[in-house]
């Protein structure tokens, strides 16, 4: 398997979190792709026609895209029935977890972008504070969910560790660990898990 990457993203740490709890970091080379919203990879396209990472090339089931596709893959694939479980209750409350942490970190992207990637004259002070209220609602839903969760290890989890993750890593100022005591206590406990530590976000050095 070859996965297009970049290590700073949230979306490709998902995926790289399941593959080490799968077991199969080991059968993934691992590509680099420095697409942006404005700038293209024509590797990455020719395999991903929207030109978005985390995009996986396997031989038995082509190039799948979207961290969730790869992520079931991966689960599927690796016979790990805990990531995602079967039909019933609990299943449809790992996949809401899931796109509730997928719905902070879309929103935490999009404010993000507008300031790197508009010019400062084009943006939208009123756009970049209505989706980082979409960051602090979701943080305040993760912090009312944690105490139901306990320490179980599911996509929804690993979904939640992603995202306060990566607010850490490039939202410091919006200090989402105050008056969140529970959501602080659970995610410094599990982002010490083996598949965490290896996969927190970093900036790209060239080879």
């Amino acid at each position: 398997m070859k996965l297009f990457y970049a290590p700073t993203s949230p979306y490709v740490r998902k995926v790289m979190a399941v593959a080490h709890e799968t077991d199969l970091v080991d059968e993934i080379e691992l590509l680099f792709s420095g697409t942006t919203p404005l700038a293209g990879d024509k590797e990455l396209r020719s395999f991903n026609p929207l030109g978005k990472i985390p995009a996986l090339v396997t031989d038995e089931a082509g190039c799948l895209f979207d961290s969730r596709v790869i992520c079931e893959y991966l689960a599927a694939k690796g016979g790990n029935k805990k990531l995602f479980p079967p039909d019933g209750p609990s299943r449809w409350e790992v996949l809401a977890q899931q796109a509730l942490g997928d719905g902070l970190l879309d929103a935490a992207l999009l404010a993000r972008y507008e300031i790197m990637m508009r010019p400062e004259n084009q943006r939208s002070g009123e756009w970049r504070a209505a989706q980082l209220q979409k960051v602090t609602t979701a943080l305040d839903r993760i912090e009312a969910l944690l105490p139901t969760v306990g320490d179980t290890v599911t996509i929804g989890t690993i979904t939640f560790g992603c995202a306060l993750g990566y607010l850490d890593f490039r939202f410091p100022e919006l200090e989402w660990h105050k008056n969140r005591p529970v959501a602080e206590r659970w995610f410094g406990e599990f982002d010490e898990r083996p598949a965490m530590a290896a996969t927190r976000p970093r900036e790209h050095v060239p080879a």
